[in-house]
């Protein structure tokens, strides 16, 4: 921070397990790269090429490279692991991302069917070598899991070697964990994190509202994904109690009951 303000809450630093903050690349340019780089490095932990962008954007190794020396966690979207998997080309999948020096990877199946002990089995697989994130949710509206299988498949994907378990959200906000509306599935969420230490989930959440309902139900760190090149900076100040939506949430009690209307 730039100033010195008493009641700020402590945020973890880079490096960090929980706090997380992953933002989605779809196609940015070099400089645009760079220009996110110089603009929040030090508030973005995972960086995310989303769905299949990385096959068309130029100079993508040296742009990978750049992310990976800001010390970004880069991966390609689970959509592009679901077109080679579907293709039986899981090994050129392997071959792709090593030939762009990625070491993290998203396994997903939210564009297709794949019998849940499959995606265990390649969960596994990938973490002998690879970080790997698994997302839970499908990407389509009207497709609704039970809690009682969301918990299953986020416990499972855990055991079987996922760092992190996504909740689906896409980058429109209104499928998985959240209503056609955008808004949260409480009931849902509140089921999850009886079962599922939130810390161990990444929540997808593009939209502001959706990024106050998690503050305000985890606190500052929780971990949330799916934020846009330019809203990282924004985000940081709703995760600190220096925007409206969160502005009483980290002041004492005395401070609230003079100041808040």
């Amino acid at each position: 921070m730039n100033a010195t303000l008493n009641h700020i809450p402590e945020r973890t630093v880079k490096g960090r397990n929980h706090g997380l903050t992953m933002v989605m690349d779809k196609g940015l340019s070099l400089r645009q790269a760079e220009d996110l780089i110089a603009s929040s490095h030090p508030y973005v932990d995972i960086l995310k090429l989303g769905f299949g962008t990385s096959m068309f954007s130029p100079q993508l190794k040296e742009k990978v490279k750049l992310y990976q020396e800001a010390k970004f966690r880069v991966y390609v979207g689970g959509t592009l692991f679901e077109a080679f998997a579907v293709r039986n080309q899981i090994d050129e999948y392997k071959r792709y991302i090593d030939s762009i020096g990625l070491d993290t990877v998203e396994i997903s199946d939210g564009s297709m069917v794949l019998p849940h002990d499959r995606k265990c089995e390649i969960i596994h697989e990938f973490a002998k070598n690879y970080k790997v994130l698994s997302e839970v949710g499908s990407k389509e509206e009207g497709i609704l899991i039970s809690p009682a299988k969301w918990i299953k498949m986020m416990v499972t994907e855990l055991q079987a070697g996922s760092w992190k378990v996504i909740a689906e959200a896409r980058e429109s906000g209104t499928v998985g964990i959240y209503r056609p509306n955008g808004q949260a599935h409480v009931m849902l969420i509140n089921k999850i994190i009886q079962k599922v230490n939130p810390e161990d989930i990444l929540w997808e959440a593009p939209k502001k509202p959706q990024q106050v309902y998690f503050i305000k139900l985890f606190g500052h760190n929780v971990n949330l994904g799916n934020i846009a090149e330019n809203e990282v900076i924004p985000l940081e100040c709703l995760r600190t109690g220096l925007r409206g939506d969160t502005f009483f949430d980290f002041l004492p009690s005395n401070i609230q009951e003079e100041f808040k209307a």
